[in-house]
């Protein structure tokens, strides 16, 4: 069963979209760090959130590169960038317990700390290395993304606002800096693929020397916990975890594939790379615009038909419309997907009565929406690998595109998920 959501209690979250990992725990709600080090907080948060892209959006350009040296077919290509999106779903609900065992500082240090070394490992070790660095690259980033909403809401819960959009600022500046720098650095370093994909781990590197002040902060001691129970009968619910699934996948499939893509239509690795970087950079205006918008509205769905009408036709564009316009469906195509994705969050939100709902909604919707995104980068793939060309990747598109609106238009209603929270 489904709640009518009031326009009153609605609006007086649209700040809150940065969804707590450890919502669950009371105390730790409450334990804001000193002004004397928040600046130095903020800096480590901007460098963390930097490196969350990198790892998947530094691959693309130079994929083809890559499966030539290495002799990938096109479906062992797919798989290389399935596996570290099927990562982010299956190891994100691994974060709040290694955070009540650890601490949450604790956590994303190692965790960046694994995350380098992931990214040595996959441009140093051949294949193998390949395939396991991009695992253990997946899996760091699905727990520290979990995490660093958390921390950034509990530790600055008066701005909650302003650091949704500075973290999603960092989020898309990573994406965009790795998507059209690496092919350049692989130039530079003598046209080498393998340190074109190792440099991504010195940023990694920086950001843990940045956040070592953090760990050994007093942490609030966890001494009320709540349970939430029956999302997974909750119709609202999986529509919220679809539609951010469906639309993942597509954010995915242009990370990974989209410079192959378009490398296949004649452009070169360089362009390609660019074109990725430039669309990823307009996702920066509407992720900050959409969610804004949405919430003056009587729901949200309006909203979503439009981003992803946005994200299919700058898709489309790209795939098959003259080269010669590629900039212009680029744009549109890095206008909707920002917004998708923040409307995504956002949702998350505005479905849930309160925070402790709202996380295991966030842990929900990652956990099995990225596991159901996984499956859009392999399908390219293989699609690719039966016809030998891009043309049938359209049919991709459109199913998971109608298939978003549709769990969209249902998610996007003014309801509440028809679960409470309770203390145990």
């Amino acid at each position: 069963m489904t709640l009518e959501a009031p326009t009153t209690q609605r609006k007086t979250r649209q700040d809150a979209l940065l969804i707590d990992a450890e919502a669950d725990d009371e105390v730790v709600q409450h334990s804001p760090p000193p002004v004397s080090r928040r600046w130095l907080l903020l800096l480590g948060l901007v460098l963390v959130a930097l490196n969350l892209r990198p790892a998947l959006s530094s691959l693309s350009p130079l994929l083809s590169e890559v499966s030539n040296s290495l002799g990938l077919s096109a479906a062992r290509a797919g798989l290389l960038t399935t596996l570290p999106v099927l990562c982010l779903g299956l190891f994100a609900p691994l974060a709040p317990i290694l955070a009540r065992r650890f601490g949450a500082e604790r956590v994303v240090l190692g965790i960046l700390l694994m995350l380098a070394a992931g990214i040595l490992l996959r441009s140093s070790f051949g294949e193998t290395g390949l395939f396991a660095g991009s695992l253990i690259a997946g899996a760091s980033i699905g727990i520290i993304g979990v995490l660093l909403p958390g921390i950034v809401k509990r530790d600055f819960a008066k701005q909650a606002g302003a650091m949704t959009g500075v973290y999603t600022m960092a989020l898309c500046l990573g994406a965009a800096l790795a998507a059209g720098a690496t092919v350049p650095l692989s130039h530079y370093f003598g046209d080498s693929w393998n340190i074109g994909l190792g440099f991504w781990m010195l940023p990694a590197l920086m950001a843990a020397v940045f956040w070592l002040p953090q760990v050994g902060q007093k942490q609030g001691r966890h001494t009320a916990a709540y349970r939430v129970k029956g999302l997974l009968r909750d119709p609202l619910a999986w529509q919220v975890t679809l539609y951010m699934g469906l639309q993942s996948s597509l954010s995915y499939i242009v990370f990974g594939w989209l410079p192959s893509i378009l490398i296949g239509r004649g452009l070169s690795p360089t362009e390609a790379g660019l074109a990725l970087s430039g669309s990823i950079i307009m996702q920066l205006f509407s992720s900050l615009s959409a969610p804004w918008l949405a919430t003056r509205g009587k729901d949200q769905r309006l909203a979503i038909v439009v981003v992803m009408v946005l994200t299919l036709v700058g898709l489309f564009g790209c795939l098959y419309a003259p080269i010669d316009g590629l900039w212009g469906w680029a744009i549109l195509l890095g206008l909707g997907q920002g917004g998708t994705f923040s409307l995504a969050l956002t949702l998350i939100v505005l479905r849930s009565r309160d925070a402790h709902v709202a996380s295991n909604l966030s842990s929900m919707a990652q956990g099995i929406g990225y596991t159901v995104a996984s499956m859009g980068p392999l399908a390219v793939g293989v699609l690719h690998d039966w016809t030998g060309g891009w043309g049938a990747t359209g049919w991709v598109f459109g199913v998971l595109g109608i298939g978003a609106i549709i769990a969209g238009c249902g998610a996007g209603r003014a309801l509440y998920v028809g679960v409470t929270s309770e203390k145990v």
